[in-house]
């Protein structure tokens, strides 16, 4: 597999003394030897002018109205797509020289996207037009190759596993197409999650980052890549101080993929999973919120077939502990495809290690389709009903699923009313939902629910566990107190 490569004799040199206890005195000799490999990538789009002018409203039969609306009409064939007359839209990041010899340049994937022709400015004037080699838009990464006439400037990757929040880091980029800027500030957070992919990950750091920044490097004090930099939250569209980096340790197995495959290849689990809160945890039996729950498994995945099931809790993943949801995706994304890993997880309150064999997230994403499943009528029944935590509950039947847009697919007991007071409501249940487990056990009457419920009632639990689905099947994982559930009260009226 390919490697990022070593930088440059010019690159390596000697590392510089460890940044004074409150903050280094000068990075005039550590920027001096970097600036040289950012680069500015500038990008050209051609795209069809769709600008139009609404013609003027006219009484009818105005003498002026034949007039304006051939004009218009006109006007309006050569502004389409297939007939207006095109414009060059051009489009201003950053970018860093990981390989010199074979002017290998990573940027942000959005600062090239639908790009026609992709051109690196170097500091020193040089120009070279760049070849997109792969793009990863779930890490927002995109690996460039230029032409060099000789050897470029490059820089390496370092740890960004050993950046600790406090830490001073630069970030080298091309904001307003002023040239190479240098900006200094120190890492403000780690682990950061702005819900813009399924790996999240982000260094965030108080070093200014502008438009134009958008695929820049953000160095330690070596000298080393520790992190991308990607995104700002920011109301003006300036620096406030909240930037965000892709770290090192995520980027770099991209960047080799892109470069060896021209596309990344991810493990693939096959499944659907939900967070993991107090409430969820406590029907669980857990002391503490951890691990991923299992809302959802693909038919014919890697997770159905190695016998992970809806309601297990995730525990493990190839001798790793799931601290939180977020973190599975991550580890599975990283784990090499067709590798037998070994998985942890709780399943009705005891614990089993299951074999999976991974498959690849991409093979998947590009048109693997479940097979549909049809199922055989069955003659009709009189409904049950029933109530239970504040909901009333009644046995699907044709016509409930007609009343709430429920699929054919999806089995197990109506709740056809919420009392807005109630601690289901509370948790968002609201009437068309379907309860399909109480506490991981199938159920397909109201006297299913009511039972297990005070079955996990007269065993003290506190709070039981319900999964729910929606009319189109999709699950979630809800938790509802027993100690929020109030007496019915007698003069209350019975549920229609």
């Amino acid at each position: 597999m390919a490697q990022t490569a070593e930088p440059d004799s010019s690159a390596s040199a000697a590392r510089p003394a460890m940044p004074m206890r409150h903050g280094p005195d000068s990075v005039a000799d550590l920027a001096e030897r970097l600036l040289d490999a950012v680069v500015n990538v500038s990008t050209t789009q051609i795209v069809a002018d769709k600008r139009s002018v609404k013609p003027p409203k006219l009484p009818e039969g105005s003498p002026f109205q034949e007039f304006f609306e051939d004009f218009f009409n006109r006007r309006g064939r050569r502004n389409e797509p297939n007939g207006g007359v095109p414009r060059r839209v051009q489009s201003l990041g950053s970018g860093f020289v990981v390989d010199g010899e074979n002017g290998i340049i990573v940027t942000n994937n959005h600062v090239i996207d639908k790009a026609d022709e992709i051109v690196i400015n170097f500091n020193d004037g040089t120009k070279l037009t760049a070849e997109l080699l792969g793009t990863d838009s779930k890490t927002d990464l995109a690996v460039l190759k230029v032409k060099p006439v000789k050897p470029l400037k490059s820089v390496k990757f370092g740890d960004s596993q050993k950046i600790r929040v406090g830490d001073w880091v630069m970030a080298i980029g091309n904001p307003f197409n002023l040239g190479g800027t240098v900006t200094v500030g120190i890492v403000s957070a780690r682990n950061r999650d702005i819900r813009s992919g399924p790996y999240d990950d982000y260094i965030q750091t108080d070093a200014a980052i502008n438009r134009g920044n958008s695929g820049g490097p953000l160095f330690n004090m070596y000298g080393d890549v520790v992190g991308i930099n990607t995104a700002i939250i920011s109301p003006s569209g300036g620096s406030i101080g909240i930037g965000f980096a892709i770290p090192s340790e995520i980027a770099m197995r991209v960047i080799n993929q892109l470069r060896q495959y021209g596309e990344t290849r991810r493990g693939w689990l096959g499944v659907r999973i939900q967070q993991v809160n107090d409430d969820i945890a406590d029907s669980l039996g857990l002391d503490e919120a951890y691990g991923a729950l299992v809302a959802g498994v693909t038919p014919d995945g890697p997770a159905a077939k190695g016998g992970i099931q809806p309601g297990d809790l995730i525990l493990e993943f190839d001798g790793r502990k799931v601290d939180s949801m977020r973190e599975l995706p991550r580890m599975v994304a990283e784990t090499e495809i067709s590798k037998d890993v070994a998985v942890r997880v709780l399943r009705k309150g005891k614990e089993m290690t299951l074999a999976i064999t991974l498959g690849r997230l991409e093979d998947f994403e590009n048109g693997n389709k479940e097979d549909e499943q049809v199922e055989e009528e069955q003659e009709p029944e009189v409904a049950q009903t029933g109530e239970a935590l504040g909901m009333v509950l009644a046995e699907l039947d044709p016509a409930l699923r007609a009343q709430f847009k429920i699929d054919d697919s999806v089995t197990g007991v109506v709740v056809t009313e919420v009392d807005p007071v109630s601690p289901a409501a509370e948790k968002r249940v609201q009437a068309g939902d379907v309860i399909v487990e109480v506490a991981q056990e199938a159920v397909a009457t109201p006297a299913d629910v009511e039972a297990r419920i005070k079955e996990l009632a007269d065993d003290g639990r506190r709070s039981v566990l319900l999964l729910l689905s929606n009319g189109t099947g999709e699950l979630r994982f809800v938790a509802v107190r027993f100690d929020e559930i109030a007496e019915p009260e007698d003069d209350k009226e019975p549920a229609q």
